[in-house]
């Protein structure tokens, strides 16, 4: 038998969502093709939510026909769209536009965070942050974290599964003589009381941390990404993993790589794949 509670939220969410026929006629001129769009609200013609798609006329109708994004669609006004070449386009484009205008919507990517990473340094690893080192250059950096918590619980989470020592990793203060809590537990494999030496825990952090190891930018300068869609051909100007733009040309492109750019972790995230699996065609500016 329902509750109250349960027959309430069930009439509630049917009584508010309403088929937008408002934005019905928004889509007719969305193809199907990749690219980003913008549902705009009233206030200042803002943007309420930014999204992307290789497919922006499905993924549009999709919103439309969603009940849980009833109050998204409420405050939608109209919708338009930035085509792309490609996905890799649609993806960098969304993730700028995101993080430039901060629609209500979108909760991830909305703000640019210090970045935090774990360095090994003589067989301990420490936290760094991009604002003191180079995440685009500085090699034997492993995970990106948005703050220095963040990386020391990865840190933790890594040395749990691997038996590895808080005391030696710093995580925790050892007592002179004393082996650390967690080998008293069989939690640690027992360097800190001489099971086994400091070389082998050192190796076997090393190995428990390289699926999150940090590829530094393989060029030497500012490269384009050239995708094309049917008649439409795009030259995605990056550097450092950092996504400068999109032009169709490639004195274009040559222009826009002067700019100035530091390491992105969006950036890294969509980019890495495609370009170190040699997958996207490259053009070194």
């Amino acid at each position: 038998m329902r509750t109250r509670n349960q027959h309430y939220r069930e009439f509630d969410e049917t009584r508010l969502y309403e088929y937008p026929i408002h934005l019905r006629q928004a889509i007719d001129d969305l193809p199907h093709a990749p690219g980003v769009y913008v549902f705009h609200g009233e206030e200042g013609d803002l943007p309420v939510y930014i999204g992307k798609s290789v497919d922006l006329r499905n993924r549009v109708l999709s919103h439309l026909r969603t009940v849980d994004e009833a109050r998204m669609l409420r405050q939608t006004r109209r919708i338009s769209h930035i085509r792309t070449a490609g996905e890799i386009g649609a993806l960098l484009l969304e993730a700028s536009m995101i993080k430039q205008q901060q629609p209500l919507h979108n909760k991830k990517l909305r703000r640019n965070r210090q970045l935090c990473s774990l360095k090994i340094n003589n067989g301990i690893a420490v936290v760094v942050e991009s604002r003191d080192v180079n995440f685009a250059h500085e090699s034997d950096l492993y995970g990106l974290f948005g703050s220095r918590h963040a990386a020391l619980e990865g840190l933790r989470k890594i040395a749990d599964d691997k038996q590895l020592c808080y005391g030696v990793l710093g995580l925790e203060k050892l007592q002179a003589g004393k082996p650390c809590f967690r080998a008293m537990l069989h939690q640690c494999a027992g360097v800190c009381r001489g099971s086994e030496s400091i070389e082998v825990h050192a190796a076997r952090l090393l190995m428990s941390l390289q699926t999150f190891k940090l590829m530094c930018w393989p060029y030497p300068g500012a490269v384009g990404l050239v995708e094309r869609y049917e008649d439409m051909r795009q030259i995605h100007v990056i550097h450092n993993w950092c996504y400068l733009g999109s032009v169709s040309e490639i004195d274009q492109a040559k222009e826009l790589s002067m700019q100035a750019s530091g390491f992105d972790a969006d950036g890294y995230k969509i980019l890495c794949k495609p370009i170190l699996a040699g997958t996207a065609e490259i053009v070194v500016l």
